[in-house]
């Protein structure tokens, strides 16, 4: 799934797959889904079985070749549906060999002790055991270890993951790959259910329903087909009272005309290829309507850690306070955090051993660790009779009450705020009741990630960064970062009141999260992008899954969805316009021996009324596979204005509609006249 490996539109293999296929939706259960190429079946069906049948001004001949151009204009229609259909199923064939043949070692008890289990005996609650090397055979959370395990599987990306119990960096996803030590992992799906088996499902199009954006234009071309299918049963009427007559197989023509053709073969296709180009560029959309949203999107909220910054708080000073030195603090600090295996407690441990040679490698043995608790928002020690304690500098004040109002609980206060001011995260640590300072947390922005967030503000989407942190900290990364608004110790329920508050504003809001805390956020959200990395919860609430973790991927995400909403558009445009084009080509024809005044309408001066008929019938089949490949690879976006995109789209696909017919049409008459086709 590499974007830099995607198929081609068109080869052997996904053309006679194709073909096959579009034989196969000529089934009326099928086509019925398609009214509007389901009239013209029924149209070409009919004229088939009149073929032989009255007499009439026309040769057999000419309605032979009118019957294959109606039946060929039908298969077009589902070989555009077909071909969009398989290039899903090229991708699904490559995910089910990743899936393929996984076993698992499914933990006996407490220890180490498994037994081997093909991954379809799994079910939620199992314990699993994966070492170097091995697949994870089920989707899950890491409850114990850390380990390196490669993705590329999935993402199609090559650079190696860390996957550790607790945080926002728990999620496993089978068919990946364990690279370094060993993780236990719980399952969080039944067979059939996982990360996987639903990306197969989207590619193929098995789960894919017609959007509302579909289904409104599905009733507009209904809408249309019946409006001219009555307006093509009056037609006789009036010849008649004209003294006149009017062949059933030149009604028929007409009313292939006049009806949405174009649109209505092509109109399934584009829905498909565009949520095809999203996996491709390796984000998972649950629903082609969180697609279409994303094209309209108003307001971006991003959760900050993991999302807008690397995720890992790293070390990055040791910041003492009045009696106490760096190395004082650098060597409690490293006591308190020699059992703390978040990675903030590694990087105080590196710091401390890199920066001021702390040589402690492990704690005594009549050491107690304290652990730490939400309730508490402390961790520490308890070595020698002494007592470490780190944690939150008003967690760390409360439980030292002695501590209040002293000097060195001011100046810990004003120690703090820089750090706060200059984007960092405090934490405070204390010796048997003694303040010795703070550690300098800070948090990494993830590199161009201003610049996105600027090609964001140009689109014309607001940013909303969304964090925990005290306002001093949201303040200055929201600054370094780039974006327009921050919301600062934010709760779940913080979250979900922001984004119900723009929507009932009418704006549209997309909400990118990894954490379990960001899920309620992430389902009320029109569009609720999940990052890869994050856990299990925070995948399953979101609409969308990027699988490369990467925020900024909401710009293409974007230009993703405002690509289908044009490319729907467009050809919509194009469609109706060859209809009025087409008009002129083939009532001129129908009427002028009733009406001769007629006559002037025929302003590209076809050869004879039947060879007028005829290539219109022709040019509206060869138009929808000619417009293939723009279904499949949507119409370029560019983030200009409303005003400028639509008339840039108007004067191409609109007047290019209304120009196309004239040139195709006389071409085609050109060639039938001169083979004396009609």
């Amino acid at each position: 799934m590499s974007r830099s490996n995607q198929p081609s539109l068109f080869t052997a293999d996904l053309i006679t797959a194709a073909l096959g296929d579009a034989v196969r939706k000529l089934n009326p259960r099928q086509l019925i889904r398609n009214p509007v190429m389901f009239t013209t079946a029924v149209v070409a069906l009919l004229l088939t079985l009149l073929l032989f049948a009255g007499q009439d001004s026309l040769g057999i001949a000419f309605k032979l070749q009118l019957v294959i151009w109606l039946w060929l204009t039908v298969l077009f229609g589902t070989f555009a549906e077909a071909l969009a259909e398989g290039r899903g199923k090229a991708q699904a064939a490559s995910l089910r060999a990743t899936k393929a043949e996984l076993t698992a070692k499914r933990l006996k008890g407490d220890g180490d002790a498994y037994e081997e289990v093909p991954a379809t005996a799994l079910k939620v609650g199992d314990l699993l055991l994966v070492e170097t090397g091995d697949l994870i055979p089920s989707d899950g959370e890491v409850v114990w270890g850390v380990a390196s395990v490669n993705e590329a599987a999935i993402t199609g990306e090559s650079a190696p993951v860390i996957r550790e119990a607790g945080g926002d960096r728990s999620a496993v996803t089978a068919g990946t790959r364990i690279l370094s030590d060993r993780i236990k992992v719980r399952v969080t799906v039944n067979p059939g259910e996982g990360f996987l088996d639903r990306m197969i499902a989207l590619v193929e199009g098995a789960a894919r329903q017609k959007t509302p954006n579909e289904i409104a234009l599905t009733i507009l071309l209904v809408g249309l087909t019946i409006i001219f299918l009555i307006a093509v049963a009056t037609i006789p009427a009036f010849a008649s009272y004209a003294g006149g007559g009017v062949p059933v197989a030149i009604l028929a023509a007409l009313l292939i005309t006049l009806i949405p053709t174009t649109i209505a073969a092509l109109l399934s296709a584009i829905g498909i290829a565009g949520m095809d180009r999203l996996v491709r560029f390796n984000v998972l959309a649950k629903s082609g309507k969180a697609v279409e949203a994303a094209g309209d999107i108003d307001t971006l909220l991003l959760d900050k850690t993991g999302t807008i910054t690397v995720g890992d708080r790293q070390a990055s000073i040791f910041r003492p306070v009045s009696g106490a030195t760096p190395e004082h603090l650098a060597e409690a600090a490293l006591l308190a955090s020699l059992a703390d295996e978040t990675p903030e407690g590694r990087s105080i441990v590196i710091l401390a051993r890199e920066k001021y040679g702390v040589r402690a490698q492990a704690l005594p043995d009549n050491a107690e660790v304290i652990p730490f608790t939400a309730q508490t928002r402390i961790s520490g020690v308890t070595v020698n009779g002494s007592t470490i304690q780190k944690g939150a500098v008003d967690s760390i004040l409360n439980a030292n009450p002695d501590l209040a109002g002293t000097a060195a609980a001011t100046e810990l206060r004003r120690v703090t705020d820089e750090i706060a001011r200059a984007g960092g995260t405090p934490l405070a640590v204390a010796k048997d009741g003694r303040l010795l300072g703070a550690i300098f947390l800070k948090d990494v922005v993830k590199a161009g990630i201003r610049e996105r967030f600027g090609e964001l503000r140009a689109m014309g989407i607001r940013t909303v960064m969304i964090t925990g942190d005290n306002p001093l900290t949201a303040a200055s990364i929201a600054a370094e970062a780039g974006v327009d608004d921050f919301l600062a110790q934010a709760t779940p329920e913080d979250k979900l009141e922001l984004i119900r508050k723009e929507q009932t504003g009418g704006r549209l809001v997309a909400m990118c999260g990894d954490g379990t805390n960001d899920a309620p956020a992430l389902a009320q959200a029109d569009v609720g992008v999940a990052m890869n990395t994050g856990t299990q919860a925070a995948r399953e609430a979101g609409n969308m899954v990027d699988l490369d973790s990467d925020p900024t991927k909401l710009i293409e995400i974007v230009g993703l969805g405002k690509q289908l909403l044009m490319t729907r558009g467009a050809l919509t445009t194009f469609s109706v316009s060859n209809d009025v084009a087409k008009y002129f080509a083939i009532i001129p024809a129908m009427f002028v021996s009733i009406y001769p005044g007629l006559g002037v309408l025929n302003v590209m001066g076809l050869t004879t009324p039947q060879s007028a008929i005829l290539s219109a019938i022709i040019f509206n089949a060869l138009i929808i596979p000619l417009l293939v490949p723009l279904a499949l690879r949507g119409v370029t976006y560019r983030p200009i204005g409303a005003g400028p995109l639509l008339a840039r789209n108007l004067a191409i696909y609109g007047l290019g509609g209304l120009l196309a017919p004239f040139a195709g049409i006389k071409l085609i008459d050109l060639v039938v006249g001169g083979l004396g086709l009609a």
